[in-house]
């Protein structure tokens, strides 16, 4: 993967990027999953024929993300350009608050299927309705809102770090890009933010004393139950996992304070922007990454910046308990 100095921005987001005669089976592959009397992304029989799938994508696709999924690297994210999506038959982009994606298309069987080959599909009931494939889009009114409907500057965070069973992968599609060429996707890695802190801000990020709330996208409901204290890393000491937003993770104690601020500084320094492109594909791991979002325009004239997104569990029973009938949203 091409390397680029800490806190700089690429000309071209891609790490890698799709032969464009693979390209081409790749979208005869999406177009099958969206047609055959079953477009429900949702239902078990599409989830099935989206795992098939994937094993018939061109093998060079299949082996980077193979690759990654044994080790994200440094980084933590994989960026692959020239996925299809169908751009000439895009719908308006969403405007509408909780906008998800239920029948298959192009893009949405896409992303599904590199889900397929990175574990499993997974979402939250409490947010954007336990839909699979999620639409991140600016919304009227919410311009200032802390999350996925948002186009203010959105804080670095992993993604439902409050929850017992959290995302391992977070993936990205892009549909369109924003007007300007502004957004960003931020990312900073726990394998170059730690060198960076102190062998104390380390030992207190690594003690259960930090609160990791639900953050404004998921319902009031799923605040109801009262947090424990957690660490904001764990694992092993030279190659730890992440939980943390630093919207809505508290520190409990003055060590604390001071680790995660010195935690939140080592990944602005370490961090990298993304400007995507339709047709890039961005997997973040979640256990060692987070990730924000820079500021942009809206304009909401049908042509804004379009995501879809979707989660991946690695070992989807261990989150049995949570999720009814052994589907792929958790219920709790």
């Amino acid at each position: 993967m091409p390397e680029t100095t800490p806190g700089t921005t690429r000309s071209t987001a891609a790490d890698w990027e799709l032969d464009p005669a693979d390209a081409g089976v790749c979208e005869r592959l999406a177009r099958s999953l969206c047609t055959g009397g079953d477009d429900q992304i949702d239902s078990p029989k599409w989830l099935e024929r989206a795992r098939g799938a994937w094993e018939d994508l061109p093998l060079p696709l299949r082996r980077e993300v193979r690759r990654f999924r044994r080790d994200s690297g440094p980084h933590g994210t994989l960026v692959i350009g020239g996925l299809p999506i169908d751009e000439a038959a895009l719908p308006a982009t969403p405007a509408l608050p909780g906008s998800v994606q239920r029948r298959a298309t192009v893009p949405a069987a896409m992303l599904t299927m590199v889900a397929c080959g990175l574990g499993e599909p997974l979402a939250y009931l409490a947010e954007k309705s336990g839909a699979l494939v999620q639409d991140v889009v600016p919304v009227p009114g919410q311009e200032t809102f802390h999350g996925n409907a948002g186009s203010a500057p959105l804080s670095f965070h992993t993604e439902n770090g409050f929850h017992p069973h959290p995302p391992d992968y977070v993936v990205f599609l892009c549909l369109r890009a924003d007007h300007d060429r502004t957004a960003g996707l931020r990312t900073a890695g726990i394998r170059q933010a730690l060198p960076l802190l102190t062998p104390a801000d380390r030992q207190a990020l690594f003690a259960p004393e930090f609160i990791t709330t639900p953050p404004p996208s998921f319902s009031p409901d799923a605040s109801a139950n009262k947090p424990e204290a957690t660490p904001v890393l764990s694992g092993a000491a030279e190659d730890p996992d992440i939980r943390m937003a630093q919207l809505v993770t508290t520190p409990l104690t003055p060590r604390a304070t001071a680790a995660l601020s010195a935690f939140g500084r080592a990944c602005e320094a370490t961090a990298r922007t993304l400007r995507l492109t339709p047709g890039d594909l961005v997997v973040i791991d979640n256990r060692v990454t987070v990730h924000g979002r820079t500021a942009f325009q809206p304009r909401y004239d049908g042509a804004d910046r379009w995501l879809q997104r979707t989660y991946v569990t690695t070992d989807l029973r261990r989150s049995r308990d949570h999720r009814p009938d052994d589907g792929h949203v958790l219920a709790r």
